[in-house]
């Protein structure tokens, strides 16, 4: 009986430590991946907090995501200059975005 009782509580402590594992983690954003792969090297928190930051508005936000992908030769479409924008946005500017 002792034996069972032993057997059924390391069951027990094994199955909840194998849920422990198999919790999801939050899926990356592409934005967010674009990001940390190709412009975090340079640029810091501070950056997008700083006074003299130039993104004033949505706008602006994708025009300078625009702006730098292209100097840095990264060849981003539309839709990844919006998405980093979208990212930078929700983390850093809060500014009304059309979407």
């Amino acid at each position: 009986m002792l034996k069972k009782t032993l057997l059924f509580m390391l069951f027990v402590l094994f199955g909840n430590l194998a849920d422990a594992d198999s919790q999801k983690m939050r899926d990356a954003t592409r934005g967010e991946l674009l990001y940390s792969t190709h412009c975090i090297a340079c640029h810091s928190t501070q950056m997008h907090w700083r006074d003299k930051k130039l993104a004033a508005d949505w706008a602006t936000l994708q025009s300078e995501v625009r702006r730098w992908q292209k100097l840095s030769g990264l060849g981003w479409d539309d839709d990844d200059v919006a998405q980093v924008a979208q990212y930078l946005n929700a983390l850093h500017y809060h500014f009304p975005s059309p979407d």
